[in-house]
């Protein structure tokens, strides 16, 4: 009798207790699993300086506020309405000038502009319409139209053209000098670049957009740097030598009227700093970096106060580290000594001559954060321990906002107070912020995996970071089917001790019993400079006999079914999907390739050349890697998937892939997604949900075994898939 009211007893509890599953709506239609958002110390003064209800336009019609950017002296607002985006990191807008004491609004333009811009105090505003730079004095309520010579596909004034936008990421082509006295600004001469369109579908008769793309071993733009006088409206040339070069930045020193010119050749190994005159376009060399390999571009630099040195980092020791030289080039130290890359440079604090830096420490997976003075002799560990930490700092780096997590963790915020003394520096904790609780609180009711880190041996004597992350109810006496989960391009990272690194979808994957891994190849990031200039003339080679190591690895594992091993990834990881099944096809049974580049001579000149060099140059790099040569070797079921108007990596790459497929027989399944980018999203008209509801279905017919249930949720909303 007690035995049996103990049976009943139990019943309920464990109907309370049983875990919802993960569904696809929960990722792509709810906001099931979205963390709390901490904003930092940004804005947080910003928001009290206007009341929305009082800011109209001319007509007395509301303007949209949320989208805005404050000048200097904190007088006067830009809002953006009706933000158009054009490329990954340009856009258009209606712009609207706000004035904070009177409550006056007037708009910048009448049509939309892209990068409007406050002088450094607050006078004037310069932005770029129909391809030429405009000067707004604010005073005088004035328009000056510096350039006239900007047309479509032809030239360009203080805006980037499609490859520095893409590739040397950045967008607004022109800088204030630090008084604001003068406009720095790029001139792109593009009417030699080629020419790549694609169709824009419609209800009628469609459209081609045209722009211009230069594809690897193809010519680019011509590019000057003008320096514009807002004072007096001369306008020079900077001297430096023309040719098949590259301009990947600009940036003034302290002194209104020096600014430094980045200067870099086609094949991206020489950097030049020239130290250019703001009045004549004069100029001299400041700073010069060769590399076997290419060298990095990025705005790590620094021109402090003193007028006298500059900090950046560089590869030039074989990690990415810190350094402090004088402009005369008589002071060179090394600030940053520990054989760790630094991933992010926090702050500079010239006042206390410290630098505020986060490392791949103690793992390349983890990140925490240091300080070191400018004389390299004192380095102070700020965060300690596995995991994330990314770090904001207060403008007197008297404090900072730690955001926290791990792989299996969701973030938490804490404040830390910066203690400075005799012996050093320490961070201490003051509060903790946000713990993340509502989406702890869900996460609770859901059946999870734990992702766990690996250490795998390739071919080459190396080892390879990964995770895994299992099946809640993982049976180790039962075999399961593994997808590889993989970008593994260049400087890249996926294996990272950061919630998010294994996503819900993974999951979701996980939870319908699929081991996923993540493993990353010869090449990636934050392991040293030879590990990721490795693919140096080759790219896919390393990488790919990677994952085919890694999967061959995985494969003698008991638990692992090695004869339902797949490959799902997306622009260069759609590239090494497409490898995956075809030099690969020994081993890997499945590959979903997402907007794949296949042939590395169908994409732009400056990332394509920066790792291959030209066609010209280094053809059998180019063919004996690209899977478009391999599809005779495919074995197993294969699924591509692009956007047709993809800027970036062109549908010409699936259609080339598709006609080599055709031609060697081979069955293969695809889907392309009218009008979109290389994104392939959208939440109104159900893109997003539609792609990962395809490719997760796909997924489950080709590497299950048809008899594992889906689970109640899905098998309830089966037009999920």
């Amino acid at each position: 009798m007690r035995s049996l009211f103990l049976f009943f007893f139990f019943i309920p509890l464990l109907t309370i207790a049983q875990k919802q599953k993960i569904t696809l709506e929960d990722i792509y239609k709810k906001p099931t699993f979205r963390g709390e958002y901490v904003p930092g110390f940004e804005k947080d003064d910003d928001e009290k300086l206007f009341d929305p209800s009082t800011v109209t336009d001319a007509s007395g019609k509301g303007i949209d506020t949320k989208d805005y950017t404050v000048s200097a002296d904190k007088k006067r607002i830009l809002f953006f309405n009706g933000r158009e985006p054009i490329y990954r990191r340009s856009s258009k807008s209606t712009v609207y000038l706000y004035d904070i004491a009177s409550k006056k609004t007037i708009q910048l333009n009448e049509g939309k502009v892209l990068h409007p811009t406050f002088s450094p105090d607050g006078s004037k505003i310069a932005y770029v319409f129909d391809n030429n730079l405009y000067v707004y004095d604010i005073a005088g309520a004035k328009t000056t139209q510096v350039t006239t010579d900007g047309k479509w596909n032809q030239v360009i004034n203080g805006n980037c053209d499609w490859v520095y936008e893409e590739e040397f990421e950045f967008t607004r082509a022109f800088e204030w000098s630090p008084n604001g006295t003068y406009i720095a600004y790029y001139k792109f001469d593009e009417s030699k670049v080629k020419e790549y369109e694609f169709t824009v579908f419609d209800k009628a008769y469609n459209e081609q957009y045209t722009y211009k793309y230069p594809k690897a071993g193809e010519q680019n733009s011509k590019v000057d740097i003008h320096i514009y006088n807002v004072l007096n409206g001369q306008d020079v040339k900077a001297k430096y030598l023309q040719g098949d070069i590259y301009i990947p930045r600009i940036k003034w020193t302290q002194q209104d009227d020096k600014l430094v010119i980045y200067w870099m050749n086609r094949h991206q190994d020489d950097l030049k700093l020239l130290m250019t005159e703001a009045s004549t376009g004069n100029l001299q060399t400041l700073y010069e970096e060769s590399n076997k390999y290419y060298v990095e571009i990025n705005d790590n630099w620094w021109f402090l106060k003193d007028g006298k040195n500059f900090i950046f980092t560089s590869e030039m020791n074989g990690h990415n580290q810190l350094f402090l030289y004088s402009l005369d080039g008589k002071k060179r130290v090394t600030i940053s000594k520990m054989k760790y890359d630094i991933a992010e440079v926090n702050s500079v604090d010239e006042d206390a001559r410290m630098v505020y830096y986060t490392l791949a420490y103690p793992t390349p997976m983890d990140r925490n954060v240091f300080a070191s003075d400018f004389d390299g002799r004192n380095t102070y560990i700020l965060t300690k321990g596995a995991g994330w930490h990314r770090v904001e700092f207060n403008k007197d780096h008297s404090q900072f906002y730690d955001f926290y997590s791990n792989i299996n963790t969701p973030q938490t915020v804490a404040l830390y107070t910066v203690q400075k003394d005799k012996k050093g520096i320490t961070a201490i904790k003051t509060k903790t912020v946000n713990e993340n609780e509502k989406l702890k609180k869900a996460l609770d009711n859901y059946e999870l995996g734990t992702a766990d880190f690996l250490r795998i041996p390739n071919s080459k004597g190396d080892t390879l970071n990964g995770w895994m992350l299992k099946p809640g109810n993982f049976d180790p006496k039962k075999k399961y089917p593994v997808l590889f989960c993989n970008y593994g391009g260049p400087g890249s990272q996926q294996v990272v001790n950061r919630y998010g690194a294994a996503s819900m979808w993974h999951q979701l994957l996980a939870q319908n019993g699929i081991i996923v891994v993540s493993i990353d190849n010869t090449g990636t990031g934050f392991r040293g400079e030879e590990f990721k200039k490795k693919t140096y003339l080759q790219l896919g080679k390393y990488e790919i006999e990677d994952q085919i190591d890694a999967a061959k690895y995985l494969g003698s594992l008991p638990y692992v079914d090695k004869n339902r091993i797949g490959h799902w990834g997306w622009s260069f990881g759609g590239f090494m999907s497409s490898l995956a099944i075809t030099k690969g096809s020994d081993v890997f049974k499945a590959a979903v390739a997402v907007a794949p580049v296949t042939s590395w001579r169908f994409y732009d000149n400056i990332y394509t050349e920066r790792y291959m060099r030209t066609p010209q140059e280094n053809p059998e790099g180019y063919d004996n890697n690209s899977p478009i040569n391999f599809t005779d070797k495919i074995k197993g079921k294969f699924l591509l998937i692009h956007g047709t108007a993809d800027d970036n990596v062109h549908f010409q790459n699936s259609v080339e892939m598709v006609k080599a497929l055709v031609k060697s027989n081979i069955d293969f399944e695809s889907a392309y997604y009218p009008n979109k980018n290389h994104g392939i999203s959208g939440m109104a008209d159900n893109t997003s949900f539609h792609l990962w509801s395809k490719m997760t279905k796909w997924i489950f017919e080709n590497l299950r075994d048809n008899t594992t249930p889906l689970g109640s949720d899905q098998e309830k909303s089966k037009k999920s898939f």
